[in-house]
């Protein structure tokens, strides 16, 4: 696997689900309590690291909303993105668009325009600094309300030109895409790409409200698609890009093992899937451990391992001017490589 985990380190990539606070690492997350006298229920990194022994998504995200509590103000939101943006240009991510939850900052009385701002300035820093563009996504809780998703998107009009679209993420089971509909059309008017979570714990049944009801740009794991042939070949016909996260599936249990992971199936069945660290602090890896370790439990190649880049940037909500150039860099580099 040396070989291979060379020309997967030199692979230019696009990252498409990344939630920002599932990369708050344990030494940041003391980092920012100290500094903003923040009690946490951890006395050491070590205690955090352990509590990361989860087994399905609610344990996962009772422990990501604790986690969330030590992010009070704009500098504290500014380090966190930049410190994903560091590890993300290590593993050669050119552009990430990443989901960030503002419910639940403004429920705990942190201002929209705080987590907003501090999130940019780090955006901008990656941009400037380190030579990585991005695209911010705000995702609406789904456990909560859609009334409550619509008092947040009214929050979010102000800062309209800052979002590339709106996404669906926590729990859910219980909480189908269906409940969604009016505020994704309305965000839809707004002029913003939709995004969904579906068939990750969910049913092949969410994956199709996600599709017909929402009338998503992007669907986020849809690992369940695979349960329904129909399905398949829908989403192979209208090449609907899946961003597939593999250490966060082993992680919550979705898949029991690596081997089994649909990804070799689904490039067979011409599937548009990507391959991303969903939250990485908490499931054991940035993009390239997500890219090392499925290809070494499955057998991937190095051209499938090329597909699935060229598939994050085809994903991507860029211009075609700039998927083209990042396209070019994934063929110079698979060139240099042969």
């Amino acid at each position: 696997m040396t070989d291979l985990n060379a020309f997967i380190a030199g692979l230019p990539k696009a990252e498409l689900h990344l939630h920002i606070e599932g990369s708050l690492e344990p030494e940041l997350m003391f980092e920012l309590a100290q500094r903003n006298g923040v009690a946490i229920p951890f006395d050491s990194v070590e205690a955090v690291r352990a509590a990361y022994d989860f087994s399905n998504l609610q344990d996962f995200l009772d422990i990501y909303y604790a986690g969330a509590n030590v992010l009070l103000t704009r500098q504290d939101f500014e380090d966190l993105a930049f410190a994903y943006f560091q590890r993300a240009a290590a593993d050669n991510v050119r552009h990430a668009e990443i989901f960030f939850d503002p419910q639940t900052h403004t429920d705990r009385g942190v201002p929209f325009e705080v987590v907003v701002e501090g999130l940019m300035a780090g955006m901008d820093r990656a941009k400037s600094e380190l030579g990585v563009t991005s695209g911010l996504i705000l995702s609406f809780l789904r456990h909560l309300s859609e009334d409550e998703a619509f008092a947040t998107l009214e929050m979010a009009k102000p800062y309209l030109h800052h979002f590339i679209g709106v996404g669906l993420d926590s729990s859910e089971v219980g909480h189908p895409p269906s409940k969604f509909v009016r505020v994704f059309a309305a965000a839809r008017e707004l002029g913003l790409k939709l995004c969904a979570h579906a068939g990750e714990e969910g049913p092949p049944a969410y994956v199709q409200e996600a599709l017909d009801l929402l009338h998503i740009d992007r669907m986020d794991h849809g690992n369940r698609s695979m349960e329904d042939e129909g399905l398949i070949r829908r989403l192979a016909a209208e090449q609907m890009t899946l961003t597939v996260c593999p250490l966060s599936n082993l992680k919550l249990c979705v898949v029991k093992d690596l081997k089994d992971h649909p990804v070799p199936e689904m490039l067979r069945r011409g599937l548009h899937v990507t391959l991303n660290s969903d939250d990485p602090a908490y499931f054991g890896g940035y993009v390239n451990e997500n890219y090392r370790q499925l290809a070494a439990a499955v057998g991937l190649t190095r051209e499938q391992l090329a597909t699935l880049a060229r598939n994050s940037f085809e994903g991507a909500f860029l211009d075609e001017a700039a998927k083209t150039r990042h396209l070019a860099d994934v063929d110079a580099w698979v060139a240099r490589s042969a």
